[in-house]
């Protein structure tokens, strides 16, 4: 089951989209943690089967990020071996974790902006992972995947200069505005099946600049979230970025990095297509 919200920033209409790709309202106030929490996707699941939800008329409206007001975003850094490689890092023994600001969160096709004084501001393709259950001190693989409402596309933008050249932790190049188109859908976890054999591209200008598969992450999925309960608590609506395959601007020869103008596409199959266009803070 494919979820989204659509309509202008800050009126997204949270809608279903049915077999036929008809949006469907969801009679939901919105898609976020309590909605997650209360059963949410078997409601909608139940109506949907039944015919109960009228169709939407979506022609030409903003598809915004599926989850509305994630309380954080957890990303996981260094999590494929070819990027660790690529950034001249060494595999780490234990998953390199690094918070991300929840107002990044923006549109799949909205717009990226480099923010100011940036020089080096660069994509990351990643499978985002968002939690549907209250998650604390997991003790197995499959109490992880319990947890697990669904799967999204995330754009994990960076700032490199920010991040690994004016000290301190990594949040400072990874929180800038807009630096975390997601969707266009979140997709339930049914649907998915396996999350560790996805094919992951995304392009700049038409080239391909990234051609990974998530079954080469270092830590899967069920890891990372048992992880991460480890250190923190995993609320509903939580989004988790798993980290991101070869093909950085950081590791490409002649570090081509975003400007103003450059166009970015996104695909993970089974969850749909991101389109950015970048413009300047």
């Amino acid at each position: 089951m494919k979820l989204l919200r659509v309509g202008p920033v800050g009126q997204e209409r949270p809608v279903v989209m049915d077999a036929a790709g008809n949006l469907r309202d969801i009679g939901e106030p919105e898609i976020d943690g309590a909605f997650l929490a209360s059963g949410g996707v078997a409601r909608v699941r139940d109506a949907l089967e039944s015919g109960d939800l009228p169709v939407v008329d979506a022609d030409g409206l903003r598809v915004g990020a599926p989850v509305a007001r994630p309380g954080k975003i957890v990303c996981i850094g260094l999590n494929y071996s070819d990027h660790a490689e690529e950034t001249g890092a060494t595999p780490p023994p234990e998953p390199v974790v690094f918070m991300k600001a929840a107002n990044t969160m923006i549109g799949p096709d909205d717009q990226v902006l480099v923010p100011r004084n940036s020089v080096k501001t660069d994509w990351e393709v990643e499978l985002a992972v968002v939690i549907g259950k209250t998650a604390r001190y997991l003790d197995s693989r499959e109490a992880a995947l319990d947890v697990i409402a669904g799967y999204a596309i995330s754009n994990d933008v960076s700032e490199r200069e920010f991040q690994l050249e004016r000290a301190g932790q990594w949040d400072k190049g990874k929180s800038c505005e807009t630096f975390n188109p997601m969707g266009p859908w979140f997709v339930t976890a049914d649907e998915i099946g396996d999350p560790q054999n996805l094919a992951m591209r995304l392009w700049v200008n038409g080239e391909l600049r990234q051609d990974g598969n998530s079954k080469n992450m270092i830590f899967d999925i069920a890891e990372v979230v048992r992880y991460l309960s480890q250190f923190m608590v995993l609320e509903p609506g939580d989004v988790i970025n798993t980290g991101t395959p070869a093909g950085v601007a950081m590791g490409l020869p002649g570090q081509p990095y975003l400007r103003e103008g450059d166009v970015m596409e996104l695909e993970i199959e089974g969850l749909g297509r991101q389109r950015q266009t970048v413009g300047q803070a």
